[in-house]
């Protein structure tokens, strides 16, 4: 409570031009125009089925005191409409209750209906059972497509309405989306795809929900909707509003970027993102959405094809709901900055002013008085100094200025005056007891124990219809000769393919997210007489995009042995039985009921083979800090925690570096009980469950390094400014200034490193450099340690003396939290 308190007294500071539900909501060339006013709207996307309810609260104060206006979530229809006609918006489904808490904290809402979403989410959100729609084309000009998508969309508008969550209504959402980045496959369409286009457009118009509509990446989007950008540098890229009449909108602005198993992190800076929102706006530009603001996690197998179970980790609010510093605090900074300019910014003319061959201002100007500007430097390798209104001012490389009034610099892009903070793993519970695992091997099906039959190969997303990864392909040919060295070569379409001969395991292979068809060939050793090959192909989540999704095809596409004298038998159109899922799934063996009905071994029973399913119990950890589990001992497979599927793992998948894309999965508190959690893993490989760990995971680190370059924070130019401009006095008590901050529940405890001077390095390394003060940690400490947050000026006077006159100085502070 504490913390929320916290939260809503700096919202409350940080947000003078606050925002609220209800209200009439049109567009002009300028902006959204809410309740007859003019807004530049900072938005974040958070999507509610990759956190749960009761994380919710916490994610929307902390994307509001990182001063957004506005929270925007996807719509995923095969989440809500399993199958036809059968709904579901409970537990982290509820929209409707998301939709509300971002109502009752006081913030807007976008929803981008879509249904089509493509957001890495398995199928694009389309639900598998379309596919069984005779003759039907998605996104499309056709019409058994265009009938399931209007009934959806008009379903979750009713909803809305209902509940009157429109900003028409009085409720918070001033947006919404139809379709997304159609622009993108429109052509493959072909004739199709223009009168599909525009039939969306008026069937979400239609549906009168009294707020505008938008289409991202659809620069031909039809009058009236509102064609947006989606991508890092909409600033650059984006050709603009294809109506005078309409405003720049920016949905998608990438954190970071989606990672696949097997590649590395893409990280994005805080000093880009921040140029690019500042260029856009600059431009123009009046809303711009934070793709993601908070990616959460792919719980169960929502994730797309090789995605991995954590999503945009790198977000201003990492997968757990932590502060990700310093991207959360500098962009809270630059919508501070921004927010100062905004009655020139809607009100004023744009003129533009060259001040340098890589180098210029856009000013805005409606008076004497109110006057914005932007200083952009484009070069990317030195500091440029530039003259504007008769006054100088150094740009850093590739870096934005904004000054509110024309003259004073608020904010600068490459200047980050933030804390860094780093995520530390603390062991709470080793799962290293044998005789705590129990294990059950999963049964290998043959021809014999299948009900299912065909003389093909079966497309396999057709035939397990999204129920499960995984689809056994099973056959039996006669061997008749006493030479039993033989090659099984097997092509597939699917991501992962695991073969058996006789009940033994005969090798597996996978494919990767740009390589998708995996073949398998393995030297194999038969019986004389029958002989039983299974062969188990799995998903790692269905594509999510393209044009023509409903053909797109998945499993064994053909299969031979080859016998050492090189003859070749093709199985491929053979008398075929399948098996869709495992055993272990059809007796949900991952629940305290299903697990109850089987016969689990003691753990290392039996030789161990592949897909074998493992069980134990555990306490959850004290205290409040996300839990997760390390799972770096195991290969492949996927987790509950109580019944509740917290996502696939693969950390046998190394990435260019040797190592796994994901070690650590998120296990929410709301899935755990105080004592006895079960944990159920099924493994597809040869991982090691004995090593497993319950993990928390915590900011046990902040540090600061600002110079006496850098800018004091924004929240102190307002009153400032008026100062100065009264008496004279130029930047009276605005310095620049290291703060500190532990999160909630923590303190300051020690000061493990502290410089006033020339420090070398960053938060990342550092070192005492050749101007150093004698007072910097004892000035620090009396200024921090016990506290929760703290602040101390980069100012000499604030150290005594100045240990080195003359030489630009730094602080850099290096803080423990406990």
């Amino acid at each position: 409570m504490r913390w929320f308190l916290f939260l809503f007294g700096l919202v409350l500071a940080v947000t003078a031009d606050g925002v609220s539900g209800g209200g009439n909501v049109t567009y002009d060339g300028r902006s959204l125009i809410i309740d007859g006013h003019h807004k530049i709207l900072f938005s974040g996307s958070i999507h509610y089925p990759r956190s749960t309810p009761q994380m919710w609260p916490s994610l929307i104060a902390k994307a509001k005191a990182g001063g957004l206006d506005v929270i925007e979530t996807l719509v995923f229809w095969n989440l809500h409409e399993p199958q036809p006609g059968q709904f579901d918006f409970s537990g982290r489904r509820d929209i409707v209750r998301f939709i509300k808490e971002i109502q009752a904290q006081g913030l807007y809402a976008c929803i981008r209906i879509g249904p089509f979403i493509q957001g890495e989410w398995s199928y694009g959100g389309l639900p598998f059972w379309l596919h069984d729609i005779p003759g039907i084309v998605y996104r499309s000009d056709n019409e058994p497509f265009k009938y399931q998508m209007k009934m959806f969309v008009s379903k979750i508008v009713s909803m809305m309405k209902a509940e009157k969550l429109y900003a028409s209504q009085g409720g918070p959402i001033i947006l919404s989306q139809i379709e997304n980045e159609y622009g993108m496959i429109q052509a493959a369409f072909k004739e199709k795809g223009p009168p599909y286009l525009r039939w969306a457009a008026e069937m979400a118009v239609g549906l009168q929900t009294g707020v505008p509509w938008v289409m991202c990446k659809q620069n031909d989007a039809p009058d009236p909707v509102i064609n947006a950008c989606n991508g890092r540098r909409c600033g650059e890229t984006f050709p603009g509003p294809n109506s005078p009449n309409k405003p720049a909108i920016w949905t998608e602005n990438w954190t970071s970027f989606y990672q696949v198993y097997g590649d590395e992190a893409d990280i994005r800076s805080a000093e880009d993102i921040a140029f690019h929102v500042a260029l856009f706006i600059a431009k123009k530009g009046s809303y711009v959405n934070y793709y993601m603001y908070h990616g959460g996690t792919n719980f169960g197998r929502t994730a797309a094809a090789y995605m991995l179970t954590s999503y945009y980790d790198q977000a201003p609010l990492d997968e757990y709901g932590l502060f990700r510093q310093p991207k959360w605090g500098h962009l809270k900074e630059l919508h501070a900055a921004i927010k100062l300019c905004t009655k020139p910014l809607l009100s004023g003319k744009l003129t533009t002013v060259a001040l340098g061959p890589s180098q210029q201002a856009f000013v805005y100007r409606e008076n004497s008085v109110d006057c914005a500007a932007f200083l952009v430097n484009n070069n990317t390798r030195k500091n440029v100094a530039v003259t504007f209104l008769d006054s100088v001012y150094e740009l850093p490389p590739k870096s934005i200025s904004i000054l509110p009034d024309c003259k004073t610099v608020a904010f600068n892009t490459a200047k980050v005056s933030t804390e860094y903070s780093t995520r530390a793993v603390q062991t709470s519970q080793k799962l290293d007891s044998t005789e705590k695992w129990e294990e059950f091997t999963e049964a290998i099906p043959t021809f014999e124990n299948t009900s299912l039959r065909a003389n093909m190969l079966l497309e396999h997303m057709n035939t397990t219809k999204d129920a499960s990864d995984y689809l056994w392909y099973t056959f039996r040919f006669q061997n008749d000769f006493s030479d039993a060295k033989y090659v099984l070569n097997v092509t597939s379409a699917a991501h992962v393919l695991h073969a058996f001969v006789n009940g033994a395991f005969a090798g597996s292979t996978h494919g990767s997210h740009k390589n998708k068809t995996p073949n398998l060939e393995s030297r194999v050793t038969l019986n004389l007489g029958t002989n039983h090959i299974s062969l188990l192909s799995g998903m790692v989540g269905l594509p999510d995009s393209g044009p023509y999704l409903e053909r797109r095809v998945a499993g064994l596409r053909r299969v031979m042995v080859k016998d050492s004298h090189g003859d070749i038998k093709d199985f491929t159109n053979h008398s075929w039985g399948y098996q869709v899922g495992l055993l272990g799934e059809k007796l949900q063996v991952y629940t305290d009921f299903g697990s109850s009905k089987i016969q689990w071994s003691t753990y290392g029973s039996f030789k161990h083979q592949p897909l074998t399913w493992y069980k134990t119990r555990f306490d959850a950890p004290a205290g409040k800090d996300p839990v997760a589990l390390n799972l770096e001992s195991m290969g492949k497979g996927e987790a509950w925690v109580n019944g509740h599927s917290i996502g696939r793992y693969w950390v046998s998948f190394l990435t260019p570096k040797g190592r796994p894309s994901q070690t650590w999965y998120n296990v929410p508190r709301s899935f755990l009980k105080p004592t006895d959690n079960l944990l159920v893993i099924l493994e597809e490989e040869n991982g090691y469950p004995p090593a497993i760990s319950i993990d928390t995971i915590s900011i046990t680190k902040v540090c600061g390094h600002v110079s006496d370059s850098h800018l004091p924070p924004v929240i102190s130019w307002r009153g400032q400014n008026k100062t100065e401009q009264k008496s004279g006095n130029k930047h009276h008590g605005r310095r620049p200034k290291v703060q500190l901050r532990c999160p909630p529940g923590k303190q300051i405890s020690s000061i493990l490193f502290s410089s006033y001077g020339t420090p070398s390095g960053d938060c990342g390394s550092y070192a005492i450099g050749g101007c150093h003060s004698l007072n910097s940690l004892a000035t620090v400490e009396e200024a921090c340690l016990g506290k929760r947050i703290c602040s101390i000026p980069v100012w000499s006077q604030k150290f005594g003396y100045d240990p080195c006159p003359g030489i630009p100085k730094t602080l850099l502070v290096d803080a423990q939290c406990t």
